[in-house]
C-alpha cells in the first residue's frame, strides 16, 4: 500500500525572503565571468549547463565572459518521483557537440550532495577535454556526500531550500529574478 503523495504547496514568491537580489547576482556573475575571462585568456571554452536550474546562470554567465565561448547542455535525473535525491544519477541528455581537447567549464545551479557533479565530471572527462572546470551558482558546502568542490561560486548558503534564478519546487518559480528561501512547510522538509 503507497500513500497518497500530497500536491505541493504554492506560496507566492512575494511570500519568500529574498537570499541574494537580482543586482547582488548580476554583480557576482560579472565577477565570475571577468575570473574566466583572466584564467583562459584570449583562448575557448565551453560552458556546459546543466538542465533545467543552471540554464539561466548559464546565459548570464556566458554574457559576462569576455573570451570566446560556446555553449552546451546535459541533462541529469537523480529525485526520481521523491523529494530526496536516490542517490542514483541517470544520464537523459548527452552533449551535442565534441568537447575533446577543449577547455570546459561544467556550470550548474546548485552544488550540494555533489553526486550528480561527481558523476558529470567523470562522464565529461571520458570526452578527454583539455581542462575542466566547475562553475556553480550557489555552493551547499554541509550537504556534501562525495568531496568535490567547484572552481568558480557565485555565493555559499546553508543548507537551505532556494527558489528563483532558474531553481525550482515542482518545476516553479525557475523565472523568479532573485534568490529567495523557500518555507521548508510548503516544501515538505525538501
Amino acid at each position: 500500500m503507497s500513500a497518497s503523495v500530497a500536491e505541493p504547496t504554492f506560496v507566492p514568491a512575494s511570500q519568500c525572503e529574498v537570499l541574494f537580489s537580482e543586482t547582488q547576482i548580476r554583480e557576482r556573475v560579472q565577477a565570475i565571468g571577468a575570473q574566466i575571462s583572466a584564467d583562459y585568456d584570449s583562448q575557448s571554452i565551453v560552458l556546459v549547463g546543466v538542465l533545467k536550474g543552471a540554464a539561466i546562470f548559464l546565459a548570464d554567465l556566458a554574457r559576462a565572459i569576455t573570451i570566446d565561448n560556446t555553449f552546451d547542455f546535459v541533462a541529469v535525473s537523480s529525485y526520481g518521483k521523491g523529494q530526496t535525491s536516490s542517490g542514483a544519477v541517470k544520464l537523459i541528455k548527452d552533449l551535442d557537440v565534441p568537447i575533446e581537447n577543449k577547455h570546459v567549464i561544467l556550470v550548474e545551479d546548485i552544488l550540494d550532495t555533489g553526486l550528480t557533479l561527481s558523476y558529470l565530471r567523470k562522464l565529461m572527462l571520458q570526452h578527454k577535454p583539455a581542462s575542466l572546470k566547475i562553475a556553480t551558482c550557489l555552493d551547499k558546502p554541509e550537504r556534501r556526500l562525495v568531496p568535490i568542490e567547484a572552481d568558480y561560486v557565485g555565493f555559499s548558503i546553508p543548507n537551505q531550500f532556494v527558489i528563483g534564478y532558474g531553481m525550482d519546487f515542482a518545476e516553479k518559480y525557475r523565472n523568479v529574478v532573485d534568490i529567495r528561501l523557500f518555507p521548508e512547510s510548503a516544501a515538505g522538509g525538501h
